[in-house]
């Protein structure tokens, strides 16, 4: 007769098992914040999305400029002088109040503008952006609106993400690179030369203004700071050993994230604060208060249409209603995937009714684009390919053929591995500097062949026969060959055939 044996109770973990625990946590979010750029295909349509904002700005006012932000503009040069005194805002175009230069300011900011939309040298690019649109807004501070304040927030943040890993010229001139280096090209025949001659013209740009003493302390310490880090980011990507690499990626990817972060914080904060001010408005609390600017000449592109939306009053409640819940509603709903989406979907139809109804286009862009760091990246993607469809179709028709092109995100040097180790099936490499390839293409060939011999060189055997056509191994390089015959060594086992690569783990196409 066997005796019952009493459940034994789970002991509730101790102190110091929560502690180890917590460590492990903090250890773990620390190390993917570190090595990881998150968010690419958002920070990529955010930049999209601003920089088109401004861009169609500046083109459509181009008959008006001189009006908004030039001499004959009502806030009179004296006027902005004196504000920008008191603020200690930054703006170009109080150096000088001739025609000339404001020309050459307006026309920068619209081909900056271009350079970002694309991505084009996007790290100068970005800077060129920001001067860009704290001149012009800067300038006269009373012709802007709501949309004016969320590009001039973004334009600041923008800086330091690295929002050019996909979708960019950048990146395509970063996979077009890495693929001559693994072709066997030789490194110094990849040097960025324009990357040189923006380092080296931005320098200029700097420094006369600095010298005549145009620059407040704070913002010349700003600039000359960021041109520096430039200069220290392209030392390294063609001088630079391993561990400086590294921490200067691991820098990259923390200030990226904390940007992003406060993007995010930024956006829910602008709704927060504009639905618990509706709350306190009267006319938001009996849901009338959509009818008022509908019926606003000034606002009224389409009088028959808001004419319709506005003659039942259910309607007119249900909409006043739903904006103030909703913008309330979204901060609380971020830890929601579904939820948040379903509101962020709302958000962006009210913001393409504003522009419908109330003409106000660029005011809606540039929420649409604030609002897009929160789509999912499965959207993204979806949108990615649906473009990259179009301009096949296009390119197709202009009798080019469309060049297949990944756009996956990617990191310029290798950083710190995953707490997790790397997925099934796959084998953490890690990439080797210019000039480490450089000096394995110039090693003698005995050196070559020993390191052939074991599976991590060049496999070329001695130098004197022709590569042998083997599998792959870590290094890119063919199977090791003896005496340059192709043939596998005496005794040993037979080469094997590429392994299938498990499913999931190709990169997605990412250049349509």
């Amino acid at each position: 007769m066997t005796r019952p044996t009493a459940a034994v109770a789970s002991k509730p973990p101790t102190v110091r098992q929560l502690g180890a625990r917590f460590d492990a946590a903090v250890v773990r979010y620390f190390l993917t914040v570190v090595s990881h750029a998150l968010g690419p295909y958002q920070t990529a349509i955010l930049r999209i999305g601003v920089a088109a904002t401004w861009f169609f700005f500046l083109i459509r006012e181009i008959p008006h400029r001189y009006e908004l932000y030039g001499p004959e503009s009502p806030w009179a040069f004296s006027l902005a002088e004196q504000l920008v005194e008191r603020n200690k805002a930054f703006t170009v175009l109080l150096w000088s109040d001739g025609a000339v230069w404001f020309e050459l300011v307006y026309f920068g900011a619209i081909a900056a503008s271009l350079a970002l939309l694309l991505g084009w040298r996007t790290r100068t690019m970005s800077v060129l952006f920001m001067v860009g649109v704290f001149s012009l807004q800067n300038r006269s501070v009373f012709m802007g609106d709501g949309g004016d304040n969320v590009i001039h927030l973004m334009a600041f943040y923008l800086i330091f993400t690295r929002c050019a890993q996909v979708w960019s010229l950048d990146a395509r001139r970063a996979r077009r690179t890495e693929a001559a280096l693994r072709d066997g090209a030789d490194p110094d025949s990849q040097l960025d030369r324009t990357g040189v001659v923006l380092l080296v013209l931005t320098g200029f740009a700097l420094g006369i203004p600095t010298l005549l003493g145009l620059f407040t302390l704070l913002w010349g310490l700003f600039f000359w700071a960021l041109w520096f880090v430039q200069l220290g980011w392209f030392l390294l990507q063609f001088h630079g050993t391993g561990e400086p690499r590294s921490l200067a990626t691991a820098v990259a990817n923390l200030a990226h994230n904390a940007a992003l972060v406060v993007i995010m914080a930024e956006v829910c904060l602008i709704y927060a604060t504009a639905g618990w001010y509706k709350v306190q408005g009267s006319r938001w609390q009996d849901g009338t208060a959509t009818w008022y600017p509908l019926h606003l000449d000034y606002f009224a592109p389409f009088p028959a249409l808001a004419d319709i939306l506005t003659s039942s009053g259910l309607i007119v409640m249900v909409i006043t209603y739903g904006t103030v819940m909703v913008q309330v509603a979204f901060p609380f709903t971020l830890f929601n995937r579904r939820i948040k989406n379903v509101l962020l979907a709302l958000m962006i139809v009210e913001h393409v009714s504003i522009a419908v109804l109330l003409g106000l286009p660029f005011f809606s862009m540039a929420m649409i684009a604030a609002d897009a760091v929160f789509l999912p990246t499965v959207f993204l993607l979806w949108l990615g390919a649906r473009a990259s469809g179009v301009r096949e179709r296009l390119l197709g028709r202009l009798g080019r053929g469309p060049r297949a092109e990944k756009s996956a995100p990617r990191d310029p040097w290798p950083i710190l591995p995953s707490p997790a180790g790397p997925p099934a099936g796959e084998t953490a490499a890690v990439a080797e500097p210019a000039h480490a390839s450089k000096a394995a293409v110039s090693r003698p060939p005995t050196e070559a062949a020993a390191s052939g011999a074991d599976g991590t060189g060049s496999g070329a055997g001695d130098g004197a026969g022709p590569r042998a056509a083997g599998p792959t191994g870590p290094g890119g390089a063919g199977a090791p060959s003896v005496g340059g015959t192709g043939a596998p060594p005496a005794g040993g086992p037979p080469p094997k055939g590429p392994e299938a690569e498990p499913p999931g783990s190709q990169e997605p196409d990412e250049s349509r």
